[in-house]
């Protein structure tokens, strides 16, 4: 691991505003998905980035809180989970591991630590907002390739929340996809590796239940975790980023076209 570079922002870099063809994905869910790693017990970030997922200014862009592009950097999330200490999560591994294959990567961040999933109902301020900037992210050109997606800790600790927790991740894909006007929208979920015992099973069973179309789940399942057995370390999420691309590249991505042999 090494320490992050600075990299100079899109006041600096006017042509992040410019037009591209930038594919984008939306990050969203809970903390897991904004990240943790190498936040320490006291509530810091410990600030080392590791190779996967250093910046890449030209081709790896952010879309701000207030809504404009700028090169992405860890941690991805920190002006959108600002109620918590942000720190490494998947999304940067994951766009290193993409990029070669689909150009310019554009992440829009949503995720907030500690939601459960009826926070994320059509209607309520987290799923206005995640759709809103999804919205603003195409303005200057793009188009949304998929919805990254790794919540449920939060639905695991009563009965009902988790009996639940089905229907109500297909109604939110469902009330995704028409609000975005894309009805075959990819969906990667990572299926939950932490949360309360008592209903952790039942969460990740809702999970791999849902089988609409162009939903794929993945597993968190082994991956390590921090001392407060809820949070995935710097090094789980380079591998759950990892996870994701593969994910991505196998299940969506346009089939990668080989030079003729000479």
């Amino acid at each position: 691991m090494e320490m992050e570079t600075p990299i100079p922002s899109s006041k600096q870099n006017p042509e992040m505003e410019s037009s591209q063809t930038k594919q984008i994905f939306i990050l969203s869910g809970q903390s897991n998905m904004a990240g943790r790693g190498g936040v320490t017990k006291h509530h810091k970030w410990d600030g080392v980035v590791p190779q996967e997922c250093q910046p890449n200014p030209t081709a790896i862009l952010r879309f701000s809180a207030t809504r404009h592009w700028e090169p992405a950097r860890e941690p991805l999330h920190s002006d959108i989970d600002t109620k918590k200490v942000c720190g490494v999560g998947p999304g940067m591994s994951f766009a290193n591991a993409v990029r070669e294959r689909v150009g310019v990567v554009g992440l829009v961040p949503c995720a907030v630590g500690g939601t459960a999933i009826k926070e994320w109902a059509r209607g309520e301020h987290l799923y206005e907002s995640m759709v809103m900037r999804a919205k603003e992210s195409v303005k200057g050109g793009g188009e949304i390739r998929g919805l990254l997606w790794y919540q449920g800790e939060s639905d695991t600790s009563h009965q009902h929340d988790a009996e639940a927790y089905q229907g109500n991740m297909e109604k939110l894909i469902s009330n995704v996809r028409e609000d975005l006007g894309l009805p075959s929208l990819p969906i990667i979920q990572v299926a939950i590796t932490s949360g309360d015992k008592k209903y952790i099973e039942k969460v990740r069973e809702a999970q791999f239940k849902i089988s609409l179309p162009n939903v794929v789940c993945i597993d968190a399942k082994g991956l390590p975790l921090k001392e407060d057995n809820l949070h995935l370390t710097t090094e789980a999420q380079v591998k759950l980023g990892h996870m994701l691309a593969d994910a991505y590249l196998t299940n969506f991505a346009p089939p990668q076209i080989l030079p003729p042999h000479p």
